[in-house]
């Protein structure tokens, strides 16, 4: 398995395999090809209204049933980054014992099954026409539920942008990513376009995992963090008695100070045995806003850029605690070994361990993990 500089691998964002063998299914009413999305400065799309939305984060098209139940009649078929109005959550009519997961998510089309469906908004900024006085970039997290991109310093270099360009489909971001801004430029059609960098933002000598690949995206989609967004939680609390316990068997996270469980969520862990490891007292070793996670090989690979609030803890075979945005199954086993959460989640325990990250000093590698890092241990099971 390849890591790229700092062992950091072991997620499951693009499958290279499907890729390679087959084209994705495409919306036949949305054209997702390099020349299409660049032509038109790449616009933001027409999203739905609505509070909270939906979208299709899976590899295909997935069904929309008329009630909440897997045996249920199928009323229609939406096809990758589809967005959809989301009403409510709610649980399945009857148990599916092929899945852990048994909630749905309802939407003016009907139900979809949980699993499949990122939730997202529809946030829309008003971009900066210059980079802050000062300042080489800034960082800055996806507002939309997604914004096309198009290579500033082509040939593509990683191979998920390699894989994708060849099956013509667009390479995107998506909800709550947070990428390097480094660049700012006005397109043909008169938008404001922001190039974001995986390897900028750093300390001198670190690099986020890069190919080396740049990339033109909206500028609309995009709100510049701020110093609040990664304002420590609990700071005044003894860092010594903060502890992170991740239960594989119940697919759980709890924060703890003390013995007081001060913040609790679903996580999904490897989904083979062994390869997200038990032990107790594994340290944070780096933690980092955003990092290129890839790995593995055609048949089993992985690929993509902007991997959000990630805390590496067990340094040797590049697990780490991270924001996924490719699945909403969390309770279920299903990373290459890491730990994924809900973005939500991944920022708040992103916020209250340690070592503390700024805007200034965004990625932070200890020298001695065992001084100034939050511990985490992994159980099998717990009574």
């Amino acid at each position: 398995m390849w890591f790229p500089e700092h062992p950091l691998s072991r997620r499951e964002f693009l499958k290279l395999a499907s890729l390679s063998v087959g084209a994705v299914a495409l919306e036949p009413w949305l054209p997702r090809s390099m020349a299409f999305r660049a032509e038109r400065g790449l616009s933001l799309p027409q999203f739905p209204a609505g509070d909270f939305l939906g979208r299709n984060c899976s590899s295909g098209k997935i069904e929309v049933k008329i009630r909440p139940d897997h045996n249920a009649a199928t009323a229609n078929w939406i096809y990758e980054d589809t967005v959809l109005p989301w009403l409510r959550e709610v649980n399945a009519l009857t148990q599916d014992l092929n899945r852990i997961n048994q909630r749905w998510v309802e939407t003016p089309d009907g139900y979809v099954y949980a699993a499949d469906f990122q939730p997202c908004r529809n946030l829309p900024n008003t971009p900066l026409s210059a980079l802050p006085v000062g300042q080489s970039g800034f960082w800055a997290e996806v507002t939309v539920p997604y914004v096309d991109l198009y290579l500033a310093n082509p040939p593509a270099r990683s191979p998920g942008v390699i894989a994708q360009l060849k099956q013509g489909v667009q390479p995107r971001l998506y909800y709550t990513q947070v990428v390097w801004i480094d660049s700012i430029q006005t397109s043909d059609l008169g938008t404001l376009q922001y190039r974001f960098s995986e390897d900028g933002g750093r300390p001198p000598g670190v690099t986020g995992g890069s190919y080396g690949d740049l990339f033109w995206a909206e500028g609309a989609a995009f709100r510049p963090l701020t110093p609040e967004d990664l304002a420590p939680i609990n700071p005044d609390v003894d860092p010594a008695t903060k502890h992170i316990v991740v239960n594989l068997t119940y697919q759980t996270l709890s924060c703890l100070e003390g013995q007081n469980e001060v913040y609790f969520c679903r996580v999904s862990t490897g989904d083979a045995p062994g390869e997200t490891p038990v032990g107790d007292n594994f340290p944070i070793s780096r933690k980092t806003l955003s990092i290129h996670m890839s790995g593995g090989n055609r048949n089993t690979g992985y690929d993509g850029p902007a991997i959000s609030w990630t805390s590496l803890f067990v340094y040797s075979i590049g697990d780490a605690i991270h924001a996924a945005t490719w699945h909403n199954d969390f309770g279920t086993p299903r990373s290459h070994g890491c730990v994924n959460c809900s973005p939500e989640d991944a920022k708040w325990i992103f916020r209250w361990t340690l070592p503390t990250v700024t805007l200034e000093m965004s990625d932070i590698t200890l020298a001695d993990p065992l001084k100034g890092s939050t511990l985490v241990s992994v159980k099998e099971r717990l009574f």
